[in-house]
């Protein structure tokens, strides 16, 4: 990280003091601004008082859970949020994930391991301030929808869309193939960069992105399920393609 840049800051949201103590030594030996909220209540206090570049979250937390915190985050803003779950609690994982989190670390964790996550989450939602000097990206248009990648803004049909850090790349990787079929496996190599997770988080950010950018998303027509194998990008609906 350059010493010219502004540190970016993480608010490390976990109740166990020495989990907390660990994480943050690596944050800060990485070249984070540190904070640290025991518990939902200071978390929110914390983030309204100074908005962090990315939150740590345990799901695990007393009194407000981590989900609760997560949704009201997400209902100010969309910060990144990287997920700290007990190994084995699939459904609290996917809440997460459907509420918005874009990453998810299982305990027990390598702090070497959830730095570069941070790091990885953090080159996508900072790429663009970093890379002044970088030709400009083209603007991406396909089925009523407009997306900037150098801006990370997305509309449909003139309305701007709130898109999270991973449904904004999700889509993006979409429009750059159109018509291409694209495996789960693939898309979490390409999209969150993991050579291995649990599959379950490209299908909730599939269904998360469909509810913004579908007329219905019961019946998508953008993002086609290819039964058996994944997704498709159909930039027009097939009868009007031919």
């Amino acid at each position: 990280m350059s010493h010219t840049e502004p540190q970016l800051r993480v608010l490390v949201v976990e109740d166990d003091p020495t989990v907390a103590e660990v994480v943050s030594g690596y944050l800060v030996r990485a070249g984070y601004a540190v904070d640290h909220a025991p518990d939902g209540p200071d978390a929110l206090r914390r983030a309204a008082g100074r908005w962090p570049d990315l939150v740590l979250l345990d799901l695990m937390l007393p009194g407000m859970d981590g989900l609760e915190v997560c949704r009201r985050l997400r209902a100010t803003a969309a910060v990144p949020v990287i997920m700290l779950t007990a190994r084995g609690d699939e459904d609290d994982r996917i809440a997460g994930l459907e509420l918005g989190a874009d990453d998810y670390v299982t305990k027990p964790f390598s702090p070497r391991e959830l730095v570069l996550r941070v790091e990885s989450v953090l080159r996508r939602s900072h790429g663009g301030r970093r890379q002044d000097a970088a030709p400009a990206r083209p603007l991406l248009r396909a089925g009523g929808v407009l997306l900037d990648p150098g801006n990370r803004r997305a509309e449909k049909e003139g309305h701007e869309l709130a898109l999270t850090l991973r449904e904004f790349d999700l889509l993006a990787h979409f429009m750059t193939h159109p018509g291409r079929v694209h495996g789960r496996e693939e898309l979490m190599r390409e999209v969150w960069g993991w050579d291995f997770g649990d599959l379950s988080t490209v299908t909730v950010h599939v269904g998360r992105l469909r509810a913004k950018i579908e007329d219905d998303p019961a019946q998508p027509r953008l993002i086609r399920t290819v039964w058996g194998v994944g997704y498709r990008f159909e930039p027009e609906p097939p009868e009007a393609a031919a």
